[in-house]
């Protein structure tokens, strides 16, 4: 069963030939022994001790003439920052929240239940999504410890979606769902040959999720092809009382993504390319030659390059943004979580952090936390004039303007470059990535596997404007195709 679409999974459960627990009892043989044991791959957090009884039921409901879509009794792992209000813990891979147990799903994976998805656990990340301390090393955790990229077990598996990434890729699941900041799904999916689609702010719920950006975060798939990133997106996206944000989905969320993917995808598109955006590994760019190539012969217009460069201002303001809405954000979601747990603030995990600096911080330490207390409130103008230059820069002098003067698409550059050499002393080691322009505007991006560095994967990333997630799939579907 690698490798197998979802659509064929479906296929083969729907002829009977295979049911909802004989797959999740074999992705759990499979964790056992390639994540747990064997080479150790680290990726899975924590297994859902009711997956069989919950696929049990899912193959009830099917032989008893009820399918609820196409995810019915697909086993999915999700990133430990999603709320899950079963059995198992929600922690964002940190031992503050060690033995916390969410009251009600996040808004997320409410709807994947809602579509049939059977959630068979959880997935190691980058502690607090990488939002801890400089000189992180993605992909570890102090509760999950490091996670290993597949491909090499050496190298760095890329975050903060992790375990998710290097899961779905390891095939421990039949797909998987991260959360993204700013490069946190297209990166992992990048460097373990993925594809992933990180939507607009507001298309999916971020209610649950404990946040780091309320104009950045948002949840999105991370699967083996598009056609599986289409599937997982229309389950996921729609309107949540819960998540004000979401209500820009109105009439724009589709039930259905599928009806994007055509093979023929790039006749007659027209494509920027963002040169600024490509970095300086060789063997990254030599590949991009080639996918440009290929984007021409498939039919596309190519104009290469659009000439546009983020100042380094972009930069600052992107983390001071963050600084001042994690506070706010990561405040609101502890004080929710009630008298229960060990922190109700950031403070108090600073604090919890400072007390067990033995455990929590033995690489890095927690400079981002610190800073983000230090702030204010989100009516400073500090922050408010910070989030205004950042998303006029990245829209209407950015992204929008590109696509408007040019008649283009969408927009072109690497996803990012092969994993590094994970280094605990030295932290991570990033190179070109075209994650950072739609991740501050709040727009879609999607990266589809463009081919090897060294045997390491590498992405090509395309995004565009608000909402234009089907344009992305056919784009990126016609791509997958051809190569």
């Amino acid at each position: 069963m690698e490798e197998l679409t979802l659509a064929e999974l479906q296929k083969r459960m729907a002829s009977g030939e295979l049911t909802a627990r004989v797959l999740a009892e074999w992705y759990l043989e499979r964790i056992a022994r390639l994540d747990v044991s064997g080479p150790r791959l680290n990726s899975v957090i924590e297994v859902n001790p009711r997956a069989l009884d919950l696929a049990d039921a899912l193959d009830t409901e099917r032989r008893g003439g009820r399918v609820r879509g196409p995810l019915h009794g697909l086993p999915l792992l999700v990133k430990d920052n999603l709320d899950t209000a079963d059995e198992m813990q929600t922690t964002a891979g940190s031992l503050a929240l060690e033995g916390w147990r969410a009251r009600s799903d996040a808004g997320v994976v409410q709807r994947l239940r809602a579509a049939g998805a059977l959630i068979l656990g959880k997935t190691n990340l980058s502690e607090w999504a990488n939002f801890r301390g400089r000189n992180s090393s993605s992909g570890w955790s102090s509760r999950g410890g490091q996670t290993r990229n597949p491909y090499a077990l050496d190298r760095n598996p890329s975050g903060s979606s992790s375990g998710s990434g290097v899961a779905a890729a390891a095939n421990l699941c039949a797909a998987a769902i991260g959360t993204e900041t700013d490069g946190s799904i297209l990166s992992p999916c990048n460097v373990n040959g993925l594809v992933g689609l990180k939507p607009t702010v507001g298309l999916v719920s971020r209610a649950g999720i404990i946040p780091i950006s309320a104009s950045q975060d948002t949840a999105g798939p991370m699967a083996r092809s598009v056609a599986d990133a289409a599937l997982l997106l229309g389950a996921m996206a729609g309107e949540d009382p819960r998540d004000p944000a979401t209500a820009l989905s109105r009439g724009r969320a589709e039930a259905d993504y599928t009806r994007y993917l055509d093979p023929n995808g790039l006749r007659g598109a027209r494509l920027g390319v963002v040169r600024s955006l490509f970095g300086a590994h060789r063997g990254l760019c030599a590949v991009m030659e080639t996918c440009l190539e290929t984007l021409r012969r498939l039919g596309a217009e190519v104009l290469d390059p659009v000439d546009w460069t983020l100042g380094p201002e972009v930069d600052a303001n992107e983390l001071l943004v963050l600084h001042y809405e994690f506070k706010d954000g990561l405040n609101r979601y502890l004080d929710g979580l009630g008298p229960d747990t060990p922190v109700h603030s950031l403070a108090d995990v600073i604090t919890f952090n400072e007390c067990h600096v033995g455990r929590v911080m033995p690489f890095f330490g927690q400079e981002h936390m610190l800073e983000a207390e230090a702030k204010g409130g989100l009516d400073s103008a500090e922050y408010q004039q910070a989030l205004a230059d950042n998303r006029r820069q990245t829209r209407e002098e950015g992204i929008d303007r590109l696509l408007q003067a040019h008649r283009l698409d969408a927009l072109v550059a690497p996803a990012g470059g092969p994993a590094w050499l994970t280094d605990h002393v030295n932290g991570d080691h990033y190179g070109g990535s075209c994650s950072q322009p739609p991740a501050i505007a709040g727009y879609p991006s999607l990266t589809v596997p463009a081919g090897q560095v060294f045997g390491l994967p590498v992405g090509l990333g395309f995004f565009a404007s608000a909402f234009q997630e089907g344009t992305l799939l056919r784009l990126g579907f016609a791509f997958e195709q051809a190569t």
